[in-house]
């Protein structure tokens, strides 16, 4: 089964119970508009009487997901001019992001993401709702936001304080500062880190083996040790919808896009 056609940014499927979400987009797995109706498709698709776990991965050879399409962003707000209907689209897409976070946060299976590379942003926040994170030594982790004027909001923050103390949530958010994946094993975000291009192998191997537990059990073992921060998430959507429409984020945007650097997520 797929979750959409070929030109589709991603594509899901199904194997001896366990679901895998494929994200395919170059350069890297930016979510805008496209790869969030594909995510809409898929979650719509997923039948907990079928599948038990699932797992998240890229098959681009540059990373995970570097996050929003800052491009389409940009290009949205300049074509916006009005600042009350930019608000209600920027509030609009949020809104629809936290939807889909939210449901991938609490879908009744075993979800684990396989990272490597960049995990950047929207991207890391994806990579958070999971369940299980898998990643492999070239992984890393970012929150960038700040240097664009705004803050994370697709559910990040409160779902990185979920994890880990606040000490690394305030040094990843304030510095923009990447984390490798040897450092996010050792705070315990990462739960497995392997070698270079071993992590769906890895990924895949703990999906067989959550898949063979009593189904009640797991459901409800994972509501009671996962719960959704609600109220934090909808104010940090609020702290973004505020601060994205201001001067100083379309400037910083349009950096980002005329950049020449052949990575400037970083």
């Amino acid at each position: 089964m797929t979750a959409a056609g070929a030109q589709s940014p991603l594509t899901l499927t199904l194997v001896d119970g366990v679901y895998e979400l494929e994200l395919r987009a170059p350069p890297v797995n930016e979510i805008g508009l496209p790869m969030l109706e594909a995510l809409e498709r898929a979650l719509d698709e997923l039948d907990p009487a079928q599948g038990r776990a699932l797992v998240i991965y890229s098959s681009l050879s540059s990373g995970f997901c570097a996050g929003a399409d800052l491009r389409a962003l940009y290009q949205g707000m300049l074509a916006t001019p009005e600042l009350e209907e930019r608000r209600r689209r920027v509030s609009d897409f949020i809104d629809r992001i936290h939807v889909v976070m939210n449901r991938l946060d609490t879908l009744p299976l075993t979800t684990i993401a396989a990272i490597h590379g960049v995990c950047f942003g929207g991207g890391f926040e994806l990579a958070l709702t999971c369940d299980v994170l898998v990643a492999d030594k070239t992984a890393r982790f970012c929150f960038p936001e700040l240097r664009l004027g705004i803050v994370p909001g697709f559910g990040g923050i409160p779902r990185l304080k979920r994890e880990v103390g606040n000490g690394v949530v305030r040094d990843l958010l304030l510095t923009g500062r990447s984390m490798n994946a040897k450092r996010a094993q050792n705070i315990g975000l990462v739960s497995q880190m392997v070698a270079q291009g071993k992590q769906l192998d890895a990924a895949r191997a703990t999906a067989r083996q959550a898949v063979r537990f009593d189904r009640a059990a797991a459901e409800t073992c994972k509501a009671f040790i996962k719960p959704i921060p609600y109220a934090e998430l909808e104010a940090e959507k609020e702290l973004f919808k505020r601060l994205s429409v201001r001067p100083v984020v379309l400037d910083a945007l349009k950096k980002f896009v005329e950049s020449t650097d052949v990575r400037p997520y970083l």
